[in-house]
């Protein structure tokens, strides 16, 4: 009888719980769809979801929850299309490389994606570790850990001597295996679509490829190409048949036009995307993801006196500036945008810069915050879950003081960040 009563009051409990709304009072309003604000509204949520959008300042009943946001704006949880949680780079990096194990690298991760997620930024797509971010995804849903919901590339696939090749640089026998498909390195079909599967395997959300060269390796040019075109839509093939997306890191013109011709959903960092590549991702709806605050802090690191080994830095102080004049240009000519920083490549929690660029680059503050919205969750495939407040969606919220349309430094700051309707930050 003890038993039965206390699994009512368990139940009685958890019933309560779930039957509680919280409702969030907010001065401005951006829904993340309209390129207006809406004044003095009031978001019900009820668990993990938004159940109602309605105007004025409602409250609700003695077992509910008022949050006073009436001198904030009030928008969806940021989305962050392109980050690594996995590292952070800084003038030791390379060593680092070889002396942290993945216990070290999954605390410093750990640390990272709180930071992340305290600077609004509620849900990221993670583009390529050692595999340590798929474990840091599983902490973060099981709640372990703080962080924002991840969506993971696991080990990103590249070339021999690609990018994403950890040997480029170094002495035949410095590594102990020379790296496969299991690790991410393949060639031709047959081993670019086992290195998929193996991604699958590990618990990968989506696959992420290098169709050129990179600043941040050893390789002599960061715009080489990498793969054939056949090669690519293997790798999209494969990774359709898992309902699997693919990212592909591309700097160089000719790599940008394979890729894109090959199937993939998105271009990363886009350096030297030209009218014909635009043409290609207009005609074949690609995503642009442009990393505008990496090309800035790579450019300006390249300037300090070691921070980089020296082929780096040379190809740093070359495509870092390059990057703001492409997007401009893109932006202008109708390219799907979404919003993306390589944070890792600058420090965590840094986000908010991305705003600041693209609007520089003639991007409207509302267009900038749709990119890393409703835009973001479309590349991501989750808009019918986040990207914007509305009915039916996650309750993923944030709020600044001032209004981002008219300064979009406002950005920098969160005075409340909740994400699936737990709140994380007051």
């Amino acid at each position: 009888m003890k038993q039965l009563f206390l699994l009512f009051l368990i139940c009685a409990g958890n019933f309560l719980a779930i039957a509680q709304k919280t409702y969030i009072q907010c001065g401005r309003l951006i829904d993340g769809i309209s390129n207006t604000e809406r004044n003095a509204a009031t978001i019900v949520v009820q668990g993990n979801k938004i159940i109602e959008v309605k105007d004025g300042y409602i409250t609700g009943g003695a077992s509910d929850n008022t949050i006073d946001l009436k001198g904030k704006t009030v928008m969806p949880g940021f989305i962050d299309c392109h980050v690594h949680l996995e590292f952070q780079y800084s003038k030791t990096s390379f060593a680092e490389g070889f002396r942290e194990k993945d216990a070290d690298i999954a605390f410093h991760a750990a640390v990272y994606a709180k930071r992340t997620l305290m600077a609004g930024f509620t849900t990221v797509r993670d583009l390529g570790g050692t595999g340590v971010n798929i474990s840091l995804r599983n902490a973060i849903n099981q709640g372990l850990t703080d962080g924002p919901n991840i969506l993971t590339a696991g080990t990103a696939i590249s070339a021999t001597g690609g990018h994403m090749d950890p040997s480029v640089g170094l002495r035949d026998d410095a590594m102990r295996k020379t790296p496969g498909p299991e690790e991410g390195v393949a060639d031709g079909r047959d081993e670019l679509i086992k290195a998929v599967r193996y991604q699958f395997k590990k618990g990968a959300d989506l696959i992420k490829i290098a169709s050129t060269g990179g600043v941040l390796d050893l390789s002599n040019t960061g715009s080489g190409v990498e793969f054939t075109i056949d090669e690519i839509k293997a790798v999209v093939e494969t990774a359709r048949d898992y309902d699997m997306r693919v990212a592909c890191h591309a700097h160089g013109t000719e790599g940008i036009k394979r890729a894109i011709l090959g199937g993939v959903t998105s271009i990363e960092h886009g350096t030297y995307m030209d009218d014909e590549c635009m043409g290609l991702a207009k005609k074949y709806h690609t995503w642009y993801v442009p990393t505008l605050t990496a090309g800035r802090a790579v450019g300006d690191s390249s300037k300090v006196p070691g921070f980089y080994p020296a082929i780096v830095a040379a190809k740093a102080a070359q495509i870092g500036p390059q990057i703001q004049k492409t997007f401009a240009k893109a932006y202008k000519a109708g390219v799907k945008i979404a919003f993306g920083t390589d944070a890792g490549v600058f420090p965590h929690g840094k986000n908010y810069l991305e705003f600041q660029f693209m609007t520089e680059g003639g991007m409207p503050p509302v267009e900038a915050i749709k990119a890393a919205t409703i835009n973001a969750a479309d590349l991501l495939g989750i808009k019918k879950e986040r990207g914007s407040i509305e009915a039916g969606k996650m309750a993923d919220i944030i709020a600044v003081s001032g209004d981002p349309l008219q300064d979009i430094t406002t950005l920098s700051h969160m005075d409340f960040v909740m994400k699936e309707g737990k709140i994380y930050k007051q």
